[in-house]
Protein backbone atom coordinates (compact mmCIF):
# COMPACT_ATOMS: atom_id res chain seq x y z
CA UNK A 1 0.00 0.00 0.00
CA UNK A 2 1.29 3.45 -1.16
CA UNK A 3 0.53 6.34 1.23
CA UNK A 4 -0.68 9.63 -0.02
CA UNK A 5 1.76 12.81 0.15
CA UNK A 6 0.86 15.95 0.33
CA UNK A 7 1.94 17.92 -2.80
CA UNK A 8 4.06 21.20 -1.87
CA UNK A 9 4.44 23.59 -4.57
CA UNK A 10 7.53 25.32 -4.05
CA UNK A 11 8.68 28.57 -6.05
CA UNK A 12 11.73 28.20 -7.90
CA UNK A 13 13.85 30.70 -9.26
CA UNK A 14 15.84 27.91 -11.04
CA UNK A 15 15.62 27.51 -14.91
CA UNK A 16 15.82 23.98 -16.65
CA UNK A 17 19.38 24.43 -16.74
CA UNK A 18 19.74 25.01 -13.42
CA UNK A 19 20.48 29.25 -13.61
CA UNK A 20 18.53 31.13 -11.04
CA UNK A 21 17.11 34.80 -11.70
CA UNK A 22 18.96 37.13 -10.01
CA UNK A 23 19.10 40.96 -9.48
CA UNK A 24 22.43 42.38 -7.18
CA UNK A 25 21.87 45.62 -6.96
CA UNK A 26 25.25 48.07 -6.36
CA UNK A 27 23.93 49.82 -3.06
CA UNK A 28 20.91 49.53 -1.17
CA UNK A 29 19.64 53.40 -0.91
CA UNK A 30 21.14 56.22 -2.41
CA UNK A 31 20.69 60.08 -1.15
CA UNK A 32 21.21 62.67 -3.06
CA UNK A 33 20.63 66.87 -2.91
CA UNK A 34 17.46 67.88 -4.39
CA UNK A 35 17.53 68.82 -8.37
CA UNK A 36 20.35 66.20 -8.92
CA UNK A 37 21.62 63.22 -11.01
CA UNK A 38 21.55 60.51 -9.68
CA UNK A 39 22.94 56.65 -11.44
CA UNK A 40 21.38 53.55 -9.77
CA UNK A 41 23.43 50.18 -10.97
CA UNK A 42 22.65 46.58 -11.01
CA UNK A 43 23.92 43.56 -12.56
CA UNK A 44 21.62 40.20 -13.24
CA UNK A 45 20.93 36.61 -14.57
CA UNK A 46 18.25 34.85 -16.00
CA UNK A 47 17.79 31.26 -17.34
CA UNK A 48 19.30 31.15 -20.45
CA UNK A 49 16.69 28.72 -22.38
CA UNK A 50 14.43 31.82 -22.24
CA UNK A 51 15.20 34.37 -24.49
CA UNK A 52 14.91 37.91 -22.91
CA UNK A 53 12.94 40.41 -25.07
CA UNK A 54 12.61 43.59 -22.65
CA UNK A 55 14.12 45.15 -19.17
CA UNK A 56 13.24 48.14 -17.43
CA UNK A 57 12.62 49.93 -14.02
CA UNK A 58 10.10 50.11 -12.17
CA UNK A 59 8.76 51.20 -8.67
CA UNK A 60 8.31 48.72 -6.61
CA UNK A 61 4.31 49.75 -6.12
CA UNK A 62 3.68 49.65 -9.85
CA UNK A 63 5.23 47.78 -12.42
CA UNK A 64 5.12 49.91 -15.45
CA UNK A 65 7.80 51.00 -16.66
CA UNK A 66 8.79 54.66 -15.50
CA UNK A 67 9.01 55.72 -18.68
CA UNK A 68 5.19 55.26 -19.05
CA UNK A 69 4.70 57.90 -16.71
CA UNK A 70 4.57 61.31 -17.46
CA UNK A 71 6.63 63.12 -14.91
CA UNK A 72 9.16 60.89 -15.34
CA UNK A 73 8.97 60.72 -19.45
CA UNK A 74 11.74 63.39 -20.22
CA UNK A 75 14.22 62.43 -16.69
CA UNK A 76 14.86 58.45 -17.38
CA UNK A 77 17.66 57.19 -19.31
CA UNK A 78 17.84 53.19 -19.26
CA UNK A 79 21.41 52.79 -20.04
CA UNK A 80 21.84 48.52 -20.52
CA UNK A 81 24.79 46.38 -21.36
CA UNK A 82 22.91 42.83 -22.09
CA UNK A 83 26.02 40.92 -23.11
CA UNK A 84 27.31 42.38 -19.12
CA UNK A 85 23.99 41.84 -17.88
CA UNK A 86 24.33 45.31 -16.58
CA UNK A 87 21.69 48.19 -16.01
CA UNK A 88 21.78 51.47 -14.60
CA UNK A 89 18.84 53.82 -13.79
CA UNK A 90 20.08 57.78 -14.80
CA UNK A 91 17.47 59.85 -13.09
CA UNK A 92 17.57 63.49 -13.42
CA UNK A 93 16.38 66.61 -11.55
CA UNK A 94 15.54 64.76 -8.71
CA UNK A 95 12.66 65.90 -6.56
CA UNK A 96 10.80 65.32 -3.08
CA UNK A 97 8.14 63.22 -5.11
CA UNK A 98 10.51 60.76 -6.60
CA UNK A 99 11.33 59.19 -3.17
CA UNK A 100 10.58 55.33 -3.65
CA UNK A 101 11.85 52.03 -4.21
CA UNK A 102 13.50 51.60 -7.78
CA UNK A 103 13.43 47.87 -8.87
CA UNK A 104 14.91 46.43 -12.39
CA UNK A 105 12.38 43.63 -13.86
CA UNK A 106 13.27 41.40 -16.67
CA UNK A 107 10.39 40.04 -19.56
CA UNK A 108 11.36 37.07 -21.61
CA UNK A 109 8.94 35.39 -24.51
CA UNK A 110 7.94 32.97 -22.53
CA UNK A 111 4.11 33.31 -20.68
CA UNK A 112 4.79 33.71 -17.21
CA UNK A 113 8.54 34.04 -17.16
CA UNK A 114 8.82 37.04 -15.95
CA UNK A 115 11.18 38.51 -12.90
CA UNK A 116 12.25 41.93 -10.90
CA UNK A 117 14.63 42.28 -8.42
CA UNK A 118 13.78 42.83 -3.99
CA UNK A 119 14.38 44.62 -2.59
CA UNK A 120 15.63 47.63 -4.91
CA UNK A 121 17.12 50.82 -4.15
CA UNK A 122 15.91 52.66 -1.78
CA UNK A 123 16.37 56.28 -3.13
CA UNK A 124 15.78 59.37 -0.43
CA UNK A 125 16.21 63.00 -1.82
CA UNK A 126 18.49 65.26 0.35
CA UNK A 127 16.64 68.86 0.86
CA UNK A 128 19.51 71.21 2.02
CA UNK A 129 18.60 74.12 4.37
CA UNK A 130 20.71 76.87 6.74
CA UNK A 131 19.36 76.82 9.91
CA UNK A 132 20.38 79.70 11.72
CA UNK A 133 19.25 82.71 14.06
CA UNK A 134 17.87 85.66 11.33
CA UNK A 135 18.71 88.45 13.92
CA UNK A 136 21.52 87.97 16.23
CA UNK A 137 23.51 91.21 18.68
CA UNK A 138 26.97 92.28 17.56
CA UNK A 139 29.99 90.04 19.38
CA UNK A 140 27.70 87.38 20.06
CA UNK A 141 28.79 83.95 18.95
CA UNK A 142 26.54 82.48 16.79
CA UNK A 143 26.70 78.53 14.56
CA UNK A 144 24.90 78.26 10.90
CA UNK A 145 24.12 74.46 10.36
CA UNK A 146 23.88 73.12 6.99
CA UNK A 147 21.04 70.49 7.32
CA UNK A 148 20.04 67.79 4.96
CA UNK A 149 17.40 65.27 5.26
CA UNK A 150 19.74 62.61 4.92
CA UNK A 151 23.40 61.86 5.90
CA UNK A 152 25.73 63.28 3.27
CA UNK A 153 29.63 62.81 3.43
CA UNK A 154 30.90 64.43 0.66
CA UNK A 155 31.55 67.70 2.63
CA UNK A 156 30.18 71.11 1.99
CA UNK A 157 30.35 74.34 0.81
CA UNK A 158 29.51 78.05 2.11
CA UNK A 159 28.34 81.27 0.32
CA UNK A 160 27.77 84.79 1.57
CA UNK A 161 25.92 86.71 -0.93
CA UNK A 162 26.64 84.34 -3.25
CA UNK A 163 30.32 84.46 -2.67
CA UNK A 164 31.89 81.11 -1.67
CA UNK A 165 33.67 80.98 1.75
CA UNK A 166 36.61 78.57 2.97
CA UNK A 167 34.54 77.09 5.47
CA UNK A 168 33.57 73.75 4.10
CA UNK A 169 32.70 72.12 7.15
CA UNK A 170 29.02 71.48 8.06
CA UNK A 171 28.79 74.24 10.79
CA UNK A 172 29.94 77.71 9.76
CA UNK A 173 30.70 79.60 13.36
CA UNK A 174 30.28 83.28 13.26
CA UNK A 175 31.32 85.95 16.02
CA UNK A 176 28.74 88.86 14.82
CA UNK A 177 30.67 91.48 13.43
CA UNK A 178 28.35 94.05 11.52
CA UNK A 179 29.93 92.89 8.27
CA UNK A 180 28.66 89.75 8.60
CA UNK A 181 25.27 90.73 7.69
CA UNK A 182 24.08 89.26 4.88
CA UNK A 183 22.49 86.00 3.11
CA UNK A 184 24.04 82.64 3.62
CA UNK A 185 23.69 79.65 1.94
CA UNK A 186 25.25 76.06 1.56
CA UNK A 187 25.67 73.11 -0.85
CA UNK A 188 26.98 69.70 -0.82
CA UNK A 189 30.93 69.67 -2.86
CA UNK A 190 29.81 68.42 -5.99
CA UNK A 191 26.57 69.67 -6.42
CA UNK A 192 27.66 73.70 -5.80
CA UNK A 193 25.19 74.40 -8.73
CA UNK A 194 22.54 73.44 -6.41
CA UNK A 195 22.54 75.51 -3.11
CA UNK A 196 20.04 76.05 -0.58
CA UNK A 197 17.58 78.98 -0.43
CA UNK A 198 19.59 81.23 1.00
CA UNK A 199 18.83 82.54 4.87
CA UNK A 200 19.00 86.18 5.41
CA UNK A 201 21.24 86.84 9.14
CA UNK A 202 21.20 90.71 10.07
CA UNK A 203 23.48 91.83 13.11
CA UNK A 204 22.21 94.44 15.35
CA UNK A 205 24.09 97.19 16.94
CA UNK A 206 23.86 100.25 19.55
CA UNK A 207 24.67 103.50 17.29
CA UNK A 208 28.28 103.94 16.15
CA UNK A 209 29.81 106.91 14.78
CA UNK A 210 27.64 109.73 16.25
CA UNK A 211 28.75 113.18 14.84
CA UNK A 212 27.09 116.86 14.51
CA UNK A 213 27.02 119.03 11.37
CA UNK A 214 25.54 122.51 11.13
CA UNK A 215 23.61 123.60 8.35
CA UNK A 216 24.66 127.10 8.55
CA UNK A 217 26.83 128.18 5.48
CA UNK A 218 29.71 130.53 6.47
CA UNK A 219 29.87 133.27 9.44
CA UNK A 220 26.90 133.27 12.07
CA UNK A 221 25.74 136.67 12.77
CA UNK A 222 22.58 137.54 15.33
CA UNK A 223 19.31 136.54 13.82
CA UNK A 224 20.30 133.81 11.47
CA UNK A 225 18.63 130.36 11.74
CA UNK A 226 21.19 127.40 12.86
CA UNK A 227 20.37 123.64 12.25
CA UNK A 228 22.23 121.40 13.99
CA UNK A 229 21.83 117.67 13.18
CA UNK A 230 22.63 114.71 14.63
CA UNK A 231 23.97 111.00 12.30
CA UNK A 232 24.88 107.86 13.75
CA UNK A 233 25.74 104.21 12.39
CA UNK A 234 23.46 101.83 14.22
CA UNK A 235 20.92 98.74 13.42
CA UNK A 236 18.39 99.43 13.76
CA UNK A 237 18.57 102.96 13.19
CA UNK A 238 18.51 105.18 16.44
CA UNK A 239 15.00 106.81 16.74
CA UNK A 240 15.98 108.64 20.03
CA UNK A 241 18.31 111.57 20.10
CA UNK A 242 18.83 114.17 22.65
CA UNK A 243 20.67 117.60 22.21
CA UNK A 244 22.81 118.79 24.92
CA UNK A 245 25.40 122.07 25.86
CA UNK A 246 27.88 121.75 27.73
CA UNK A 247 27.67 123.07 31.25
CA UNK A 248 24.42 122.03 31.18
CA UNK A 249 22.65 119.07 33.07
CA UNK A 250 19.58 119.42 31.16
CA UNK A 251 19.07 118.55 27.77
CA UNK A 252 18.34 121.44 25.05
CA UNK A 253 16.48 119.98 22.81
CA UNK A 254 15.47 116.04 21.51
CA UNK A 255 14.87 114.49 17.82
CA UNK A 256 17.69 114.12 15.06
CA UNK A 257 17.87 118.11 13.91
CA UNK A 258 17.52 120.57 16.99
CA UNK A 259 16.58 124.14 15.39
CA UNK A 260 17.89 127.38 16.94
CA UNK A 261 15.88 130.26 14.81
CA UNK A 262 17.03 133.39 15.62
CA UNK A 263 20.82 133.05 17.12
CA UNK A 264 22.20 135.37 19.39
CA UNK A 265 24.85 135.54 22.06
CA UNK A 266 23.17 133.50 24.82
CA UNK A 267 23.07 130.71 22.20
CA UNK A 268 26.97 130.48 21.34
CA UNK A 269 28.65 127.45 23.47
CA UNK A 270 29.56 123.81 22.03
CA UNK A 271 26.66 121.41 21.80
CA UNK A 272 26.48 117.82 20.99
CA UNK A 273 23.87 115.00 20.84
CA UNK A 274 23.35 111.14 21.98
CA UNK A 275 21.84 108.94 19.71
CA UNK A 276 20.36 105.36 21.28
CA UNK A 277 18.53 102.74 20.19
CA UNK A 278 17.37 99.40 22.06
CA UNK A 279 21.09 97.90 22.10
CA UNK A 280 22.58 101.12 23.34
CA UNK A 281 23.86 104.52 22.94
CA UNK A 282 26.52 107.15 22.11
CA UNK A 283 27.24 110.82 22.16
CA UNK A 284 29.13 112.58 19.21
CA UNK A 285 32.14 114.94 19.80
CA UNK A 286 31.30 118.72 21.09
CA UNK A 287 31.10 121.48 18.30
CA UNK A 288 31.17 125.11 18.81
CA UNK A 289 28.45 127.39 17.60
CA UNK A 290 29.37 130.57 17.85
CA UNK A 291 28.07 134.54 17.18
CA UNK A 292 30.17 136.38 14.87
CA UNK A 293 30.41 140.11 16.07
CA UNK A 294 28.50 142.55 13.21
CA UNK A 295 32.20 144.84 14.04
CA UNK A 296 33.79 141.88 11.84
CA UNK A 297 31.65 141.51 9.02
CA UNK A 298 32.17 145.41 8.62
CA UNK A 299 35.91 145.27 8.55
CA UNK A 300 36.21 142.92 6.05
CA UNK A 301 33.98 144.86 3.97
CA UNK A 302 35.73 148.07 4.50
CA UNK A 303 39.10 146.62 3.91
CA UNK A 304 37.07 144.82 0.55
CA UNK A 305 36.05 148.26 -0.32
CA UNK A 306 39.44 150.31 0.29
CA UNK A 307 41.06 146.75 -1.54
CA UNK A 308 38.95 148.06 -4.58
CA UNK A 309 39.44 151.58 -4.00
CA UNK A 310 42.85 152.01 -3.79
CA UNK A 311 42.83 149.52 -6.95
CA UNK A 312 40.60 152.08 -9.39
CA UNK A 313 43.23 154.84 -8.16
CA UNK A 314 45.94 152.93 -9.30
CA UNK A 315 44.25 152.14 -12.61
CA UNK A 316 43.09 156.17 -12.95
CA UNK A 317 46.52 157.23 -12.22
CA UNK A 318 47.41 155.31 -15.22
CA UNK A 319 45.39 156.10 -17.81
CA UNK A 320 46.28 159.80 -16.94
CA UNK A 321 50.03 158.99 -17.26
CA UNK A 322 49.50 157.77 -20.52
CA UNK A 323 47.01 160.47 -21.77
CA UNK A 324 49.59 162.69 -20.41
CA UNK A 325 52.14 161.53 -22.33
CA UNK A 326 50.65 161.26 -26.17
CA UNK A 327 48.64 164.58 -25.19
CA UNK A 328 52.64 166.16 -25.18
CA UNK A 329 53.86 163.88 -27.73
CA UNK A 330 51.33 165.55 -30.00
CA UNK A 331 51.99 169.35 -29.28
CA UNK A 332 55.89 168.46 -30.03
CA UNK A 333 54.87 167.41 -33.61
CA UNK A 334 52.88 170.53 -33.73
CA UNK A 335 55.28 172.99 -32.49
CA UNK A 336 58.03 171.56 -34.59
CA UNK A 337 55.51 171.66 -38.14
CA UNK A 338 54.88 175.67 -36.84
CA UNK A 339 58.49 176.37 -36.38
CA UNK A 340 58.99 174.75 -40.28
CA UNK A 341 56.52 177.11 -41.38
CA UNK A 342 57.42 180.58 -40.21
CA UNK A 343 61.53 179.37 -41.22
CA UNK A 344 61.07 182.60 -43.55
CA UNK A 345 60.36 185.16 -40.98
CA UNK A 346 63.05 184.04 -38.41
CA UNK A 347 66.40 185.09 -38.38
CA UNK A 348 68.72 182.31 -40.31
CA UNK A 349 71.36 181.14 -37.43
CA UNK A 350 74.62 183.33 -37.56
CA UNK A 351 77.64 181.64 -39.49
CA UNK A 352 80.62 182.51 -37.82
CA UNK A 353 84.00 183.19 -40.40
CA UNK A 354 86.97 182.90 -38.76
CA UNK A 355 90.08 184.82 -40.21
CA UNK A 356 93.47 184.42 -39.77
CA UNK A 357 96.01 187.45 -40.16
CA UNK A 358 99.63 186.90 -39.48
CA UNK A 359 101.22 190.18 -38.51
CA UNK A 360 105.50 190.85 -39.04
CA UNK A 361 106.50 193.92 -36.86
CA UNK A 362 109.38 195.35 -39.04
CA UNK A 363 110.47 197.66 -35.84
CA UNK A 364 111.58 194.82 -34.05
CA UNK A 365 115.13 193.43 -33.94
CA UNK A 366 116.02 191.55 -36.80
CA UNK A 367 117.81 189.55 -35.28
CA UNK A 368 115.06 187.42 -32.81
CA UNK A 369 113.25 185.11 -35.41
CA UNK A 370 109.88 186.48 -36.70
CA UNK A 371 106.85 184.93 -34.84
CA UNK A 372 103.32 184.82 -36.83
CA UNK A 373 101.01 186.13 -34.65
CA UNK A 374 97.40 184.92 -35.58
CA UNK A 375 94.46 186.93 -35.09
CA UNK A 376 90.87 186.14 -35.67
CA UNK A 377 87.67 188.06 -36.84
CA UNK A 378 84.19 187.02 -36.98
CA UNK A 379 81.84 188.29 -39.48
CA UNK A 380 78.40 187.58 -39.34
CA UNK A 381 76.85 186.94 -42.61
CA UNK A 382 72.38 187.25 -42.97
CA UNK A 383 70.71 185.12 -46.12
CA UNK A 384 68.12 186.25 -48.17
CA UNK A 385 64.77 185.04 -47.05
CA UNK A 386 64.79 183.72 -50.38
CA UNK A 387 68.00 181.86 -49.93
CA UNK A 388 66.20 180.45 -46.74
CA UNK A 389 63.07 179.50 -48.36
CA UNK A 390 65.16 177.29 -51.24
CA UNK A 391 67.39 175.92 -47.94
CA UNK A 392 64.81 175.09 -45.76
CA UNK A 393 65.10 170.96 -46.82
CA UNK A 394 68.75 171.10 -45.42
CA UNK A 395 70.55 171.41 -42.17
CA UNK A 396 71.02 174.36 -40.61
CA UNK A 397 73.95 173.85 -38.70
CA UNK A 398 76.50 176.58 -38.27
CA UNK A 399 78.67 176.54 -41.01
CA UNK A 400 82.61 178.07 -39.62
CA UNK A 401 84.99 178.95 -42.50
CA UNK A 402 88.18 179.14 -41.82
CA UNK A 403 90.73 181.62 -44.26
CA UNK A 404 94.17 182.87 -43.27
CA UNK A 405 96.39 186.02 -44.19
CA UNK A 406 99.47 186.72 -43.48
CA UNK A 407 100.98 190.13 -42.96
CA UNK A 408 104.46 191.45 -42.77
CA UNK A 409 105.95 194.36 -41.73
Amino acid sequence: MILPFPLILLPMASGVFGENWNVIYETESICAPKGSTVNMSCSYTYPQQYKLIDTFWIKRSDMKSLKEYPEYKDRVEYIEQRQNQTAVLRLHNITENDVSEYCFRLITNTEGQKWFGQPGIQLKVSALQVKAPQLVLEKERVNLTCETTCSLTDGFIWYKNGQALKIQSETLQLQSERSDSGRYSCAVRGHQHLPSPAVNITVLYPPKSVSVSISASGEIVKGDSVTLSCSSDSNPPALNFSWFKENQTSAVGSGQSFIISSFNSSHSGRYYCEAQNQYGSQRSASVLVSLKDAWNILYIIGLFAIIAAGFGLLLLIIVVIIVHKRKKIKNNDSQDTDNHLNGSQDIEPKKILYASVPYHNKNKDTNKPEEDEIQYASVTVHKPATEAKSTAGQENDLSVIYSSIKIST
